[in-house]
């Protein structure tokens, strides 16, 4: 059930914010996809925490590309 929860939310950013952003995307596949397959592969709390740990890593510095959960 927190599973579900939680990907609903990343749904819910993918169809709201996200749609408002700019698509700058430096790593395959993008954070919020990454975050899905996370929960799913992880579990809820693991899967957030390496989520979270991606959007960390996501920034001007980053070499970025594939980065599977």
């Amino acid at each position: 059930m927190m599973k579900s929860f939680l990907i609903g939310l990343v749904h819910f950013y993918r169809c709201t914010i996200g749609r408002m952003l700019p698509p700058v995307c430096k790593y395959e596949p993008t954070c919020s996809v990454y975050m899905i397959e996370a929960i799913r592969k992880y579990g809820a709390v693991r899967g957030v925490l390496k989520g979270c740990w991606r959007l960390l890593r996501c920034n001007p510095w980053s070499r970025g590309g594939y980065d599977p959960p």
